[in-house]
């Protein structure tokens, strides 16, 4: 069986514009590769690649096409054509289009995840970010780009240092408050393979930042969740508006100051599922990968 790891100039080995985090590649395929071992070849390669090679393959794998978010209509029509071909794709075409648009959070709150209050502004302005204080009765906001990932783009504003005359988001926006958690326990993320926890980790900022990722400086560590965190993440599982679980998932949580753990993210495109915290990760996706294509 031969499987497509789809990764972008971003992440691909000897790309001369690869990002300073693409060492994450590196550890997901190799996770991969060593638990389909024999069984399965796993080929990294540009998701933009002609479609008669990316063809030739019976899985398509998103793993690390991180520009996608820049040309997110043309990333579709590929997943689409792929699937046109004969090719497996997971997560699907479906899955993907659906959770391209972080909108998907607001659907998740309708269906009963205990969420964050959310601005769904189509263009952030520096009034929506003014009046963001008052609507939250917050000192602090985080604004986000509706489609994006990994906090680029991102921005969080104070009332003592709000975004300067003229600010604007020229592309669909949200803002939430800002929650002190995430700089003091951190955020709680739980990587799903098949419907089931693998492993559950805490991501940490450095001291002075508030964003998590590496590309930041943010640092993890394992983590053996508490019995009531644990079914918080796997209740957002089970809202997820599929008959089937996905192959992949990443749920990252903050715990609200009542106690309870909020969804932040349901990563289902091309998440970081950070194997080096799951020693089984790589077997328990091999297996998945095996069933799904038998």
């Amino acid at each position: 069986m031969k499987i497509a790891f789809l990764a972008c100039p971003d992440t691909l080995p000897g790309s001369p514009t690869r990002r300073p985090d693409a060492f994450e590649h590196d550890h997901q395929i190799a996770a991969l590769r060593e638990g389909l071992a024999g069984r399965a070849e796993v080929t990294d390669i540009n998701w933009r690649a002609p479609l008669a090679e990316l063809a030739r393959f019976d899985l398509a794998i998103l793993g690390t096409p991180w520009d996608y978010t820049r040309a997110k209509d043309e990333f579709l029509d590929r997943l689409d054509a792929l699937e046109t071909a004969g090719v497996a794709v997971c997560n699907p075409v479906a899955v993907v289009r659906w959770n391209a648009d972080k909108l998907y959070l607001r659907e998740l709150a309708e269906r009963g995840a205990v969420s964050i209050p959310t601005l769904w502004p189509e263009a952030a302005t520096r009034a929506d970010i003014l009046a963001a204080f008052d609507h939250f009765g917050c000192d602090r906001v985080v604004v986000k780009r509706r489609v994006g990932a990994g906090a680029i783009g991102q921005d969080s504003f104070s009332r003592t240092a709000p975004p300067p005359e003229g600010w604007r988001m020229d592309q669909p926006a949200m803002i939430q408050p800002f929650l002190p958690a995430i700089q003091s326990e951190g955020e709680l993320s739980f990587i799903f393979v098949d419907g089931v926890l693998s492993h559950a980790l805490v991501k940490q900022a450095v001291p002075g930042e508030y964003r998590i990722q590496s590309l930041y400086g943010g640092i993890e560590a394992e983590l053996d969740p508490a019995p009531s965190d644990r079914a918080a993440a796997e209740g957002v599982m089970a809202m997820l508006p599929f008959t089937e679980p996905p192959l992949y998932a990443r749920i990252d949580m903050v715990r609200l100051d009542d106690g309870r753990l909020a969804v932040i993210e349901a990563e289902l495109i091309e998440p970081y599922l950070y194997p080096l915290q799951g020693p089984d990760f790589g077997a328990m996706l091999a297996e998945a990968v095996l069933k799904l294509c038998g």
